[in-house]
């Protein structure tokens, strides 16, 4: 039998309807709420059967197995803390929520209900990331001691400064709402979440763009082209832009773990790029999609070198967005309404991606301290870590089995 899916947010990322809406499959989007007219009226479109409504309590009460919650960010923790009350589980997508209190307050909501939450860290499904992640997992460079992360944003006048996104009451700012893909991605490389951050940015380029107008009820495809170059060039701004459009921060992760992320809305090319050093040699992704190259190297050299050897980042689920990372994301989430258990994502992962990028905003924002991270409750680290299962099963009691984390999962 189909699980009933409701969809709350029709914007954006609301493509990932396509992924969840596989009628005599498994699940069928039966409902989609939306405050915006002309949202609903593209749901309508797209999903003629669906029942749509701008009432989330309405949705609710329709009957719905599930939730996605794809709204802006600063709507995340209300609807997903209600969806959570109501007992229906949910897919939040990333960031989890924009503060650490309704990031803490998401995860103990599902907590004390028992119902299922997962967050959309698609990247933990992206090919390259898998690659670099089983070479690290095989040893193949000895032990991680270092990790750095350029991501070059080539789209981000487009995709950051002339909506919501360019406001810190709806983002908090970019190192949170586009940093938390990176520094979850570094976590979970390094299998260890941040301890200490350090940060410093600035608004270099689009700050000083006067060509400013509202937006509302425009969508990103209503302005979006390559032809909007260059950045100080863009017009039509979001009429408030109080976020950074550069950032560079500096982390020391739980384990020793030293790591770096720059993050610039800018440039002209639009990739990520990860260095990963261990004790026996590093590896390096140039480019990151599907036939791009992950190199390793692993004996001395004297000066610049090929790589001892190269990888070609494989192709996964064919005409899915995120380089088909997103049809492996819905069908993880599906499968864990159906079935529970263990995840690749992680609620917790989530939840240390918005601290770090929370505190290191604040770093950058307040004379570039260094800032601990606050810590997560053990037992609530604990439940997440089991499966979300209310205590660990009897048999993994009888046989001594300690809480498989989300970072150490191979």
């Amino acid at each position: 039998m189909d699980l009933n899916i409701g969809i709350v947010g029709f914007g954006a990322r609301a493509s990932l309807w396509k992924e969840a809406h596989r009628p005599g499959h498994g699940s069928r989007v039966t409902a989609v709420c939306d405050l915006a007219e002309r949202s609903r009226d593209q749901a309508r479109s797209a999903l003629p059967e669906a029942s749509v409504t701008d009432s989330l309590d309405g949705l609710l009460a329709s009957g719905v197995d599930a939730v996605m919650v794809l709204t802006p960010d600063h709507q995340h923790a209300p609807v997903a803390i209600a969806a959570l009350e109501a007992g229906v589980p949910v897919f939040c997508e990333k960031p989890l929520a924009i503060t650490v209190e309704d990031a803490d307050a998401i995860l103990q909501t599902a907590r004390r209900t028992g119902t299922r939450l997962y967050v959309g860290h698609n990247m933990r499904h992206m090919s390259v990331v898998l690659l670099m992640r089983r070479l690290i997992l095989e040893g193949r460079i000895g032990e991680v001691k270092a990790i750095w992360c350029r991501h070059f944003v080539g789209n981000g006048g487009d995709y950051y400064f002339k909506d919501w996104h360019a406001e810190r009451s709806k983002t908090t700012g970019l190192l949170l709402q586009k940093g938390a893909h990176d520094l979850d991605v570094i976590h979970w490389l390094a299998g260890a979440y941040t301890t200490e951050v350090q940060a410093m940015g600035s608004l270099s380029v689009y700050g000083d763009i006067a060509d400013r107008r509202d937006r509302s009820g425009e969508r990103m495809r209503d302005w979006f082209s390559l032809d909007n170059w260059p950045p100080k060039a863009q017009t039509g701004l979001n009429p408030v832009i109080d976020v950074e459009d550069i950032s560079m921060v500096n982390l020391r992760l739980g384990n020793g773990v030293l790591a770096s992320y720059q993050q610039c809305h800018f440039t002209p090319d639009y990739w990520r790029n990860y260095t990963v050093i261990g004790t026996e040699g590093r590896i390096e992704n140039f480019g990151d999609v599907a036939g791009s190259e992950v190199r390793l190297w692993n004996r001395r050299h004297n000066g610049a070198a090929a790589a001892d050897e190269t990888f070609i980042v494989p192709e996964a689920a064919p005409d899915s967005g995120h380089d088909g990372a997103d049809a492996l994301l819905v069908a993880e989430f599906l499968r864990f309404v159906r079935e529970g258990g263990r995840t690749e994502t992680s609620p917790v992962a989530a939840r240390e991606a918005v601290v770090a990028g929370i505190r290191a905003t604040e770093s950058l924002r307040g004379g570039s301290n260094t800032l601990d991270v606050p810590q997560l409750d053990a037992d609530l680290v604990e439940y997440f870590e089991r499966g979300q299962a209310a205590e660990p099963t009897e048999r993994a009691v009888a046989a001594g089995e300690a809480p498989t984390t989300a970072l150490s999962k191979a």
